[in-house]
């Protein structure tokens, strides 16, 4: 079985569709709201967690799939993996990781998404490197955009 399709799988399995109206009024996904339309699971963060430390093998294109879904725990799952691969490679692949962060930040869409995920990916990156795109993401008009260059 590919591996993106045994992730999507497992995540399914774990489902709590009791859970799912109480995140999404918690993430504020009703008409307006700045979570407009997310989808949930209902699945618990440190669920979410372990599930990605058993995929921390995925590749980078299966990541970005991952990150590209309309399903909020999906999206926080690849960004779990995208972290625990940021911290085990070499510097090219970091570059590579941080691209893709950036090029898919549009799907990186509430605060917990950022939260749990600039301050370990697009922060150690730029500690050493040119800064311009956080001045850049910081005057977006995008909230999450600006979000990302604050953490």
């Amino acid at each position: 079985m590919h591996r993106l399709t045994e992730i999507k799988n497992k995540l399914e399995k774990l489902a709590k569709p009791d859970q799912t109206e109480i995140l999404q009024r918690f993430f504020k996904t009703g008409k307006g709201q700045y979570g407009e339309g997310d989808i949930f699971l209902g699945i618990k963060v440190p669920i979410l967690r372990r599930v990605s430390t058993r995929f921390k093998d995925l590749e980078l294109k299966d990541i970005e799939r991952l990150l590209q879904s309309k399903i909020h725990e999906h999206r926080l799952t690849a960004l779990f993996i995208l972290t625990h691969k940021f911290n085990s490679e070499n510097s090219d692949q970091k570059k590579e990781i941080f691209d893709l962060y950036i090029k898919n930040a549009k799907f990186i869409n509430n605060w917990d998404l950022i939260d749990l995920s600039a301050p370990k990916i697009s922060g150690p990156y730029l500690l050493d490197k040119d800064r311009k795109i956080l001045y850049k993401l910081a005057k977006s008009k995008n909230l999450w955009e600006k979000r990302i260059a604050i953490m």
